[in-house]
């Protein structure tokens, strides 16, 4: 409970939040949490009446308590399956940060199956730092994340390159913008990601508006995409994440890409220095649907593109005709 209970305030910075994530009362959550520092013989939040904030030793052990979860995980789900008398079995516990394109493995993870079905898959939400963890402990067989500063002691590739997007209601000023730089945003209070859970995606953005000579005005953070366009839409702010997790336009929003230095992250696949012929098989799918994809993409933007030519084209020449006939209609009859 101890674990659980850090990993969520860690997560909410809310223990409010947390207790409803965790359906247990406050009081139980805050207990937790003091049994563990007591244990651990440091605090591991900064607690005011306005907020919470994780110390530099609940920022340091958050990555080993989201792997030492999964191992938990790993272990039950192993446990049922030898007590149910299925020995034969392998377990591959699959890591995936929030934000990152789940199409992508909800794609892939089917054809996993069918050419390896003794082998049971285990999806597991976690965020890129505590990936690295599990994986150097091999608690986990491949992970799904943003590249990040010390990937070390695992194997790490490309998946994709993601531009970052803002959302903006469609009343909004900004909204009639085509692309936005990080200057035309300084001003602006900003909805994303907590640092906690993506701090390869803040960093970069943090660069970004670095290098744009604009202040970051981060006024709330949420852990999901779609808690970020629910409060655009209730006008707390503008949105700001990664065009991967948006499977859509969210009604009454526009999604308007960044532009300029360092506004695109790397979505990576990281598998253990040694992975398991079950691992090595997913990552060759994923990066496979991934290149479809983006063909996918580039042949959609060429349409579009070629659609837009023609209505352009067509307006021309009905602007034209529509001028011709005015000039006819004015012309004297002989």
């Amino acid at each position: 409970m101890e674990l659980e209970a850090f990993v969520a305030v860690a997560e909410e910075l809310h223990f409010g939040r947390a207790a409803e994530r965790l359906h247990r009362g406050q009081p139980t959550v805050s207990d937790a949490i003091r049994r563990l520092e007591g244990s651990l013989g440091g605090r591991l939040f900064n607690r005011t009446s306005r907020r919470v904030s994780l110390t530099d030793l609940g920022e340091a052990l958050l990555p080993d308590a989201h792997a030492t979860l999964a191992q938990l995980r790993r272990f039950q789900q192993r446990g049922r399956s030898l007590a149910a008398g299925d020995q034969a079995r392998t377990t591959l516990v699959v890591a995936h940060a929030e934000y990152t394109g789940h199409q992508l493995l909800l794609r892939c993870l089917p054809r996993l199956r069918e050419r390896f079905p003794d082998v049971t898959i285990v999806p597991e939400a976690m965020p890129t730092t505590a990936q690295l963890t599990a994986l150097r402990a091999e608690t986990i067989g491949l992970g799904i994340g943003w590249a990040t500063g010390d990937i070390t002691g695992v194997r790490a590739t490309v998946l994709s390159t993601e531009r970052f997007v803002a959302l903006v209601p469609a009343a909004h000023p900004l909204a009639r913008h085509a692309e936005l730089s990080a200057s035309e945003l300084s001003t602006t209070g900003l909805l994303t990601w907590p640092h906690q859970i993506n701090s390869g995606l803040c960093d970069r953005l943090l660069s970004a508006f670095h290098i744009g000579g604009a202040d970051l005005r981060i006024i709330r953070t949420a852990d999901s995409v779609h808690a970020i366009a629910a409060h655009v839409a209730a006008g707390t702010g503008i949105g700001i994440t990664v065009e991967s997790a948006l499977d859509h336009e969210p009604p009454g929003l526009r999604v308007i890409p960044l532009t300029g230095p360092s506004t695109t992250a790397d979505q990576i696949v990281l598998t253990p220095a040694d992975p398991s012929g079950t691992a090595t098989a997913l990552r060759d799918l994923l990066l496979h649907a991934s290149a479809e994809s983006a063909r996918d993409q580039g042949a959609s933007s060429f349409m579009a593109n070629h659609a837009r030519r023609v209505r352009s084209t067509i307006t021309a020449t009905s602007r034209d005709r529509s001028t011709s006939d005015r000039l006819d209609a004015t012309r004297p009859l002989i």
